[in-house]
């Protein structure tokens, strides 16, 4: 009896007369319906890809890690931003910090606040008075002076700076700012400028501070006082006094490692690609290569190299002073601790210049960059290198990476038409996020250097309108040619 139900039940499930092909398809059904209740406990199904995510908001141990202990993260931040000291890299940190935080920055009506006159306050866009308008980023070029920032500044604003060696710094400054100050156009190059100074240097000549003692002006120190122990002990003291932390450009790594535990910021917030890089030529070669020697106008011996820093020897006083300082950060904070965060550091920039940049991150000329709104600005003796983003990115890593690599002069052109949308607006259409603007001319052949006719107005006209504080934007400058 037991045995008849039981093949009545066969019968009627017809398992006996279920062929290969349906006994497969079968077994398919089950193993697809576990796999389904599988996905729904473990909240991943293993039959659909995960959905792709942007690499910045992927929860590495690398990409988001902060530093040790209970700290808040500073958002009153101000960054005395020193000239060719690699200050546009470490600008380009506080603008994506403070766009993805959104805080609110103080920004100068054209691209500095007035240099090379001492900061006012009344040069903040949107300033109305002491406190009146709380912001929180300041980092823009200016001539300090203290109780004047801290009429825009909150009370617990953290200040910090960078020095470089004032050699490097000289050789830069006479490749960047050659047909700007007086003391450099009238030199055959920088050796020439070294060997006799004063042939050339007139102290009272507009745009001469670019010729020496150049970080000490831009402290909103006297840069031709005459040297002596006494005023560089006393100008130290007084930046120390008023700065947090003083970085040092040729270890810039170290650097961003001390600034991100002072700030307490997240590790992708100092990752970085290097901003505003020139590129240089060897001497006896016509093509453009990268930083392998420098062009024979900038080339020095080293009895030159002593003589700049006597000639600049109050920014090598506070260079070697600071420099110092910053060893003794280092070993407070731990040599093999520094050694394992740099390296956590520079694996984190490999990873998103992989991701990010075309070509594996190598800059490149500003001419072979096809986007127009992010080309950097030319000017002097050599090309201002820049970036292309990788093809393909999805939208939110295209915003990331591009935040990373967009040139200071758009960047604050951005964040100026996001904090007062109601101004009047830049000519030209945005793309990528800065306005559209016409670019100097490509170097063309029998100029120096690469150096054109177009981009030495442009120049010119920049120059004029951050002095006289008559234009809002670079794209209403280029206008006018």
């Amino acid at each position: 009896m037991p045995c008849r139900r039981s093949a009545r039940r066969m019968r009627w499930l017809g398992c006996y007369r279920l062929g290969p092909m349906w006994k497969a398809l079968l077994v398919f059904v089950v193993i697809a319906f576990a796999g389904q209740l599988l996905g729904v406990l473990f909240n991943k199904s293993w039959m659909q890809p995960e959905r792709p995510r942007s690499l910045f908001s992927l929860s590495s141990e690398n990409s988001q890690i902060l530093p040790q202990g209970s700290c808040h993260p500073h958002t009153h931040v101000m960054f005395l931003k020193t000239h060719k000291t690699a200050s546009s890299t470490v600008l380009n940190m506080l603008y994506r910090f403070g766009e993805e935080q959104g805080l609110r920055f103080a920004l100068p009506v054209g691209y500095q606040f007035g240099y090379p006159l001492p900061f006012i306050a009344q040069r903040v866009k949107g300033y109305r008075g002491p406190h009146v308008v709380e912001f929180d980023i300041m980092g823009n070029h200016m001539r300090f002076y203290k109780p004047e920032v801290e009429k825009v500044m909150p009370a617990d604003t953290f200040y910090f700076s960078i020095l470089r060696d004032p050699v490097s710094l000289a050789e830069s400054s006479y490749a960047y700012y050659k047909n700007v100050a007086p003391a450099f156009r009238r030199a055959k190059g920088l050796g020439d400028f070294v060997d006799n100074p004063n042939k050339y240097y007139e102290p009272r000549m507009r745009n001469n501070h670019y010729a020496r003692n150049l970080l000490w002006f831009d402290f909103g120190l006297d840069h031709n006082a005459n040297f002596s122990i006494a005023l560089a002990k006393r100008a130290e003291v007084s930046i120390r006094r008023n700065f947090r932390l003083i970085l040092i450009s040729e270890y810039f790594d170290q650097s961003m490692v001390l600034l991100r535990h002072a700030l307490c910021w997240p590790l992708d917030a100092v990752v970085s690609f290097s901003l505003n890089a020139r590129q240089q030529m060897p001497k006896g070669r016509s093509s453009w290569v990268g930083k392998i020697a420098a062009p024979a106008p900038l080339a020095l011996t080293e009895e030159q190299r002593q003589k700049l820093r006597e000639w600049n020897a109050l920014d090598w006083h506070l260079y070697q002073a600071f420099n110092h300082t910053f060893w003794e950060e280092i070993e407070r904070f731990g040599r093999a601790r520094m050694e394992t965060e740099v390296n956590l550091l520079r694996n984190r920039r490999e990873v998103l210049a992989r991701a990010c940049l075309r070509g594996g991150g190598q800059p490149i000329e500003a001419s072979r960059i096809r986007d127009k709104a992010i080309r950097p600005f030319q000017s002097g003796l050599v090309k201002i290198l820049g970036y292309e983003l990788q093809p393909g990115l999805d939208n939110a890593t295209r915003d990331a990476c591009l935040r990373m690599i967009r040139p200071e002069i758009q960047y604050k052109d951005l964040l100026d038409l996001r904090q007062f949308p109601r101004a009047q607006q830049p000519p030209g259409p945005i793309a990528g996020g800065a306005p559209i603007r016409r670019e100097p001319s490509p170097s063309r052949t029998g100029e120096h250097l690469g150096e054109s006719v177009e981009g030495e107005r442009n120049r010119i006209l920049l120059i004029q309108c951050e002095m006289n504080q008559q234009c809002n934007t670079l794209a209403s400058v280029l206008a006018l040619l």
